[in-house]
């Protein structure tokens, strides 16, 4: 017959059991709430820390190809100054150049996308639209290949993120009717003037069209078409802004007046 233990004894075992049991609940309940937060810290990283330092990152590398292309305008004419005023500048240049994947042929400048107190919006456009060109650093702004050049009868089409990697569209929706889109070359200026918005799918490949929505219908308008996600911070659609070219000027080292103060700051 087994001895049995004193109370004290009985119930010091059950408090050592509780003890490990509340222990390992404890621990694993830790675990949890540090996992928690690093994910937190990480979003907020993802989000906000790294979405400021590559928005600075592109518009500084956008803001330097801008001023490299002026700066061979001038050179190219060697007299060192601004192009006189051309009244009639004729039909807008198409840079008909075979660009690779990655490749930087525009700078984008919209005004409405602006920082408080800052001209940060201004964006590389490179060919193609895969994360190499939409994460860089240097870059932020695709062109879909099959889509025309800037100046071109049809339909430039270009697509950046809303949020995270710089979002070279994140104030898309605060367009107004009217609102400039600046486009600039190494052949000039081209700007276009922000018409309306729209909503669809990510399948929706219409809006790529030279005629948004009909493909076999021949263009004969040059519109932007502007593509990024929607709502902000999801891909569930896609937000597109279409505006129309208003006017063009030769000369890479020639900005529209309006905004002749604010790109003389680039590159400096």
């Amino acid at each position: 017959m087994s001895e049995s233990l004193p109370d004290g004894r009985r119930a010091a075992r059950r408090t050592s059991r509780e003890r490990h049991r509340v222990s390992v609940v404890g621990v694993l309940g830790e675990l949890l709430l540090t996992a928690g937060v690093v994910i937190l810290l990480f979003l907020g990283w993802q989000l906000w820390w790294n979405d400021a330092i590559m928005n600075t990152q592109q518009s500084q590398a956008a803001g330097q190809q801008s001023s490299d292309w002026a700066e061979a305008a001038r050179a190219q004419r060697g007299d060192g100054q601004a192009p006189a005023p051309t009244p009639d500048p004729g039909e807008p240049v198409v840079d008909t150049t075979e660009y690779g994947n990655g490749e930087a042929f525009a700078v984008m400048y919209v005004p409405r996308f602006d920082s408080p107190g800052t001209h940060d919006s201004v964006r590389n456009i490179a060919q193609g639209y895969g994360l190499d060109v939409l994460n860089s650093f240097d870059l932020g702004i695709g062109h879909y290949p099959t889509t025309q050049m800037p100046g071109e009868v049809g339909n430039f089409a270009i697509a950046s993120h809303r949020s995270a990697y710089g979002g070279g569209m994140h104030e898309i929706e605060q367009l107004q009717l009217g609102d400039p889109i600046y486009i600039q070359t190494k052949d000039g200026w081209y700007t276009y003037r922000f018409r309306d918005f729209e909503y669809v799918t990510p399948e929706t490949s219409e809006v790529l069209a030279p005629v948004p929505h009909h493909p076999e219908t021949a263009p004969t308008d040059r519109i932007i078409t502007l593509t990024s996600c929607n709502p902000l911070y999801s891909t569930a659609e896609r937000i597109v802004a279409y505006g129309v070219l208003e006017s063009w000027q030769p000369g890479a080292d020639n900005p529209p007046a309006e905004i002749a103060s604010v790109v003389a700051e680039w590159g400096q």
